[in-house]
C-alpha cells in the first residue's frame, strides 16, 4: 500500500465577502480562528491510503463523466469536533438530495472495493474555519454560531477534483448542469 493521503472534492463557489460570512466573522471576532481562505469544497471521500497499483480514474469516469451537477441549497452553519479535538466551523444544507448522497456512496463503495482506506463517514460540510479546543468551549462556540443567519442560497456544483492531500490535482472533471 502506498501511504498517500488524498481526497475527492466537489468545489463550492462561495465568496469570503458574503454578508452572512462577514457576520459570522464578526460574531466570532474574539476567538482565534484559522479561517479557510478562498478554497471551499465538500470532501466526498478522504483516503488515508490508496493502493499503489490502482488507477482510480476509470472509477471516477464511471461515476462522474456525463453525470449532472448536484444542486444544493445551503442554509445552515454549525460546528463539530475532530478526532484531534479541533472545532470545525462549517456551512451545510438541511436537505441533501438523495441523488447526490447515492452518487457519493457509490463512489466511496467502489473506492473501498479496490482497496482504498477511507478515513471517515461522509458528512456534507464546507469548512469555513478551524478553532483550537483550548481557545473556546463547544457550547459557547455553538451559541455564537447560532446567532448568525444564513439566507438560503442555491448552487449547482460542477467542479470535481481528486487531489493529493496538500498537493497536486490528480484528476478533474466538470459535471453537466441541468438546462
Amino acid at each position: 500500500m502506498l501511504a498517500m493521503k488524498s481526497y475527492l472534492e466537489i468545489q463550492v463557489p462561495i465568496q469570503k465577502n458574503n454578508s452572512w460570512f462577514n457576520e459570522l466573522r464578526r460574531a466570532l471576532s474574539d476567538i482565534p480562528i484559522r479561517w479557510q481562505d478562498g478554497f471551499y469544497h465538500i470532501t466526498m471521500a478522504f483516503l488515508n491510503e490508496t493502493p499503489k497499483d490502482v488507477d482510480l480514474r476509470p472509477l471516477f469516469e464511471k461515476h462522474l463523466v456525463g453525470a449532472f451537477a448536484p444542486t444544493l441549497t445551503f442554509d445552515k452553519l454549525d460546528v463539530f469536533t475532530t478526532a484531534s479535538g479541533m472545532f470545525i466551523i462549517y456551512l451545510t444544507t438541511t436537505y441533501v438530495p438523495e441523488s447526490f448522497r447515492e452518487q457519493v456512496d457509490a463512489i466511496r463503495g467502489d473506492m473501498k472495493t479496490v482497496g482504498c482506506c477511507i478515513q471517515s463517514d461522509f458528512m456534507l460540510h464546507v469548512t469555513l474555519g478551524r478553532v483550537r479546543k483550548e481557545n473556546v468551549n463547544l457550547t459557547s462556540l455553538k451559541h455564537l454560531i447560532d446567532g448568525v443567519t444564513v439566507p438560503p442560497f442555491t448552487l449547482s456544483l460542477t467542479d470535481v477534483d481528486f487531489r493529493v492531500f496538500r498537493g497536486r490535482t490528480l484528476y478533474e472533471t466538470i459535471l453537466k448542469k441541468y438546462k
